[in-house]
């Protein structure tokens, strides 16, 4: 991978992350809830399940997606569903622990940050429809892929970071209920709006 490619790839990863969508609403409630340190279990998850949607791009998930529209139609649904799910039990969960007494579910935490991000369609457009196009198939692919899952996993580790920092410190700072509740229902919300724009965004590029 050229440097120059590197360098805009980089950048525009880079900025995903940086971007509000589910996976940082996920990790930002969850810094609310139990804090900082806690909220990096799901970013963990979440960074775990962009290498297997990078294997699935090198591996021309995306030639896939052309020849079988119909399919993956209904991965996005599905990925949808499972979106919609996780915003309504962050919108309507239990109330939160500001006092961060509650100690948090580790397993559960890593587990839906995987499942978010596999289901999530944000990925899909970046990692089906704009990461195969930095790959040089005339240059061994293995340099390439390693290189994109050590770029990906830093750019997206760094946006998440700065997300759960920022909530920790606004959930010590505004130690009200009434400011998390409104705050988890918001968060849900942009949850679900954010992967509906992405699955119209690949509706848009390509009639499915």
């Amino acid at each position: 991978m050229a440097f120059w490619v590197w360098a805009n790839f980089t950048l525009l990863f880079l900025a995903g992350g940086l971007t509000p969508g589910p996976a940082v609403m996920l990790v930002t409630t969850a810094s609310i809830r139990y804090g900082f340190w806690a909220a990096m279990i799901p970013a963990i998850g979440i960074c775990v399940a962009n290498l297997v949607w990078i294997a699935l791009a090198a591996s021309g998930v995306a030639v896939l997606a052309k020849a079988f529209p119909d399919a993956f139609l209904v991965l996005k649904a599905a990925g949808i569903a499972f979106i919609v799910w996780l915003a309504w039990k962050t919108a309507f969960g239990p109330p939160v622990d500001l006092l961060r007494t509650e100690p948090p579910p580790r397993r559960k935490l890593f587990m839906h940050g995987i499942g978010l991000q596999l289901a999530n369609p944000n990925a899909l457009v970046y990692f089906g429809g704009l990461l195969p196009t930095y790959f040089n198939p005339d240059h061994d692919m293995i340099p390439q892929v390693l290189i994109s899952m050590a770029t990906v996993t830093v750019c997206e580790m760094f946006g998440l970071v700065v997300y759960a920092a920022g909530s920790d410190a606004l959930a010590w700072r505004f130690q009200s209920q009434s400011f998390a509740h409104w705050f988890f229902r918001i968060a849900a919300l942009a949850m679900v709006i954010s992967a509906v724009f992405a699955v119209y965004l690949t509706w848009a590029a390509t009639g499915r």
